[in-house]
């Protein structure tokens, strides 16, 4: 009599953390900041129609790696979400508070009773009227919800990239210093995915970037991309000149 396959909880759940962690690992990385006039996200993204950023509502975005078939699921639920909670209620009810807890429940569902996680890591973010007021929530691939102060980076070397950010953010950075600092910690990876030494950055061309706002000073609708002249505008003349050579593969 065969005896049947087990495979403890414990042993379980971490080769699905493990799993999930690797796909995630395999993305680009996104960063989100806050500057003086609002929240800036910033990814390396060659393709100009499959977005990691993106609005969600009136002055609320979200931004994502990892697998996009299942992240772009997520943002088109999170707008049905925010959508009908507007109808039903008031426009200022749709929160990105209500929203990341919306996701951290389908996120957890899914990895604790699915037997696949999703692949993805998300960040909802939302503008208030002050710097005080701005929200950043970062969620990972089992629902938890982390509550972000000033900036964030999702995907590949995350967590070294992070402290690299950390050690160049301040409060109150104008647009265009906020820029050239994501897209020198963007640069910091190679393209084969690893970490170049500090100070042997790549430069990655504006046609590579993918650069989303949310605009404080906007009346209601407060997203909007930079892209084109409007990017290389906004970046330093030495962060949009970059050499063909240099850009990375998507």
């Amino acid at each position: 009599m065969n005896m049947p396959f087990y495979v403890s909880p414990e042993q379980l759940m971490k080769d699905r953390a493990d799993f999930a962690r690797k796909g995630i690992a395999r993305g680009r990385s996104v960063v989100v900041l806050a500057y003086d006039g609002g929240i800036l996200f910033a990814t390396e993204n060659p393709s100009r129609a499959l977005h990691k950023i993106s609005e969600i509502y009136d002055r609320i975005a979200f931004a994502a790696v990892g697998k996009y078939n299942e992240f772009e699921n997520l943002r088109v639920a999170g707008v049905r979400y925010a959508d009908l909670r507007g109808y039903s209620y008031d426009r200022a009810d749709v929160t990105a508070r209500g929203l990341a807890n919306a996701y951290a429940q389908t996120l957890g569902t899914v990895f604790t009773t699915e037997s696949k996680p999703l692949e993805v890591e998300l960040v909802v973010a939302e503008v208030g009227t002050t710097a005080l007021d701005d929200q950043i929530y970062r969620l990972s691939y089992d629902g938890s919800v982390a509550d972000e102060r000033g900036y964030v980076v999702m995907g590949g070397q995350a967590e070294r990239l992070g402290a690299r950010l950390g050690e160049g953010w301040h409060e109150a950075l104008p647009l265009g210093e906020a820029l050239t600092l994501a897209t020198t910690v963007l640069g910091a990876v190679g393209v084969d995915g690893q970490l170049l030494a500090e100070g042997s950055e790549r430069s990655i061309d504006v046609g590579q970037l993918e650069v989303g706002l949310l605009d404080r000073a906007r009346p209601r609708r407060a997203f909007r991309r930079l892209q084109g002249a409007a990017l290389a505008e906004a970046l330093p003349p030495a962060e949009n000149g970059a050499e063909p050579g240099a850009q990375g593969e998507g």
